[in-house]
């Protein structure tokens, strides 16, 4: 049974049927391929095919384009639509082509740096393997970062991840320490750019400007590219985020398998004051319905409290003398949890080994 049939059978299940007043169902799409670019690099080019890539998708291939050509870039396409790599092949050839380049990545969590470490990772280990080997070090300079190997990532660092909080606090105040990387740094990458918005986006735009100030004061002039889930106003955001033009590239050339959206009211338990079942609990048996169908599932939660929770009364469900948890291993996600802890937590999703993730949602973002 396929996750269509598993998410339609759920849907007509008389505990749910009755409170969903609307359910739409929005059609697979086929991908627009084009060839790789001719410039580039050879040991780029084979690293890419032998991750089963053979070609990119326009959207990727137009991003690589602005890039190189040294605009600044803003890309807007759906979660899953290979974003990761319309940054990552010119930023990749740029280190190739130069020796000394460098370029910083800013991502909004650690969570999200580490996936970015991996995801680099897995591509240069093409190199690494290879008779040529290439020494493009990816390296995460954040809260976790032992002090031990911070001056390493500093010096020999061709890619540093990171995120606003330690730029402004650990970088930018040290920027003398960071001397060589900021004289090449050639690219920044600022990834989930739509998070950058209110307060959080404002101090996220002076602290580009305090970027761009020392990036100066070293004589390099960074290229900028953004990346960003679908809003309304992305090329007017990028511009107020780096002061500066931006080429907008939106028109996304991904395939997409065929989505479900589901609209639901928790039942009424008391009609004269219109007091609905609690979201915990409703939670609970939506995410229950489909971990035993086999289906991997994510439950976001507003609060610490309610993903600890959440998780608990789940676990509770699952729990069988004879059996274990059924096989299924659920965890929540949140604040507080020792680094340890979250790379364990995110090398089960990517090995498979856990099930469900409860990970508390960040409604409010700030710079300290």
């Amino acid at each position: 049974m396929n996750s269509s049939e598993i998410t339609g059978g759920i849907i007509k299940d008389p505990a749910f049927a009755p409170y969903i007043p609307v359910v739409r169902v929005i059609p697979e799409r086929e991908g627009q391929y084009v060839p790789f670019p001719a410039d580039l690099n050879p040991r780029l080019l084979a690293a890419c095919r032998s991750r089963g890539l053979n070609s990119l998708y326009s959207h990727q291939a137009a991003s690589y384009v602005s890039a190189r050509t040294g605009g600044h870039t803003v890309i807007v396409t759906p979660t899953a639509s290979g974003k990761t790599l319309c940054y990552n092949l010119p930023v990749i050839q740029a280190l190739l082509e130069d020796p000394n380049a460098r370029a910083l990545y800013l991502f909004p969590t650690k969570a999200l740096s580490q996936d970015q470490q991996s995801e680099i990772n897995d591509l240069f280990g093409y190199f690494q393997n290879s008779a040529e080997q290439t020494p493009l070090r990816v390296c995460i300079y954040d809260g976790d970062t032992p002090q031990s190997v911070r001056a390493d990532a500093r010096d020999k660092g061709r890619i540093v991840i990171s995120n606003p909080d330690m730029m402004h606090a650990g970088i930018l105040p040290n920027h003398t320490k960071w001397t060589h990387f900021f004289v090449n740094l050639k690219y920044i990458v600022i990834d989930e750019m739509h998070t950058y918005r209110g307060i959080f986006g404002s101090h996220m735009a002076n602290l580009i400007r305090r970027i761009m100030r020392v990036a100066d004061f070293y004589g390099s002039k960074p290229t900028f590219i953004l990346c960003s889930a679908t809003i309304g106003n992305p090329a007017e955001l990028a511009q107020k985020l780096i002061g500066a033009p931006v080429k907008l590239i939106d028109e996304n050339g991904a395939p997409s398998g065929k989505k479900t959206i589901v609209l639901y009211n928790p039942p009424l338990i008391d009609a004269v004051q219109g007091i609905r079942r609690g979201v915990i609990n409703e939670s609970q048996r939506w995410a229950l319905a489909f971990l035993r169908k086999n289906v991997k599932t994510i439950l976001f939660a507003h609060s610490r409290i309610k993903t600890e929770v959440i998780a608990s009364y789940i676990n509770d469900s699952l729990e069988n003398m004879y059996t274990g948890n059924e096989g299924i291993t659920v965890v929540p996600y949140r604040g507080g949890l020792l680094p340890l802890e979250r790379r364990t937590i995110e090398k089960g999703l990517r090995e498979g080994t856990i099930q469900g993730l409860f990970p508390q949602m960040r409604l409010s973002w700030a710079l300290t």
